[in-house]
């Protein structure tokens, strides 16, 4: 199965947007919370937040959104 494109313009921008958040979000939280607590669960909720930001950028790139790929309608 390959990555066609399923989503356009806007809907590239809004995964785009929310991948950039979310990248914000995760380095807070690694130079906030991880470094310092060094605890698995400030690790495990970093590297989770940090990692679903990248796969919603590259949904972006892509053009592909994993959820419309398995069926579902969205809006944007």
């Amino acid at each position: 199965m390959g990555l066609t494109c399923n989503i356009d313009a806007r809907g590239k921008a809004v995964r785009l947007r929310l991948g950039i958040v979310s990248f914000v979000i995760g380095v807070v939280l690694l130079f906030a919370w991880a470094f310092p607590t060094g605890t698995p669960l400030a690790w495990v909720t970093t590297i989770g937040v940090l990692a679903s930001a990248a796969f919603s950028i590259f949904e972006a790139r892509a053009g592909w959104c994993v959820v419309r790929a398995m069926g579902f309608q969205t809006r944007i």
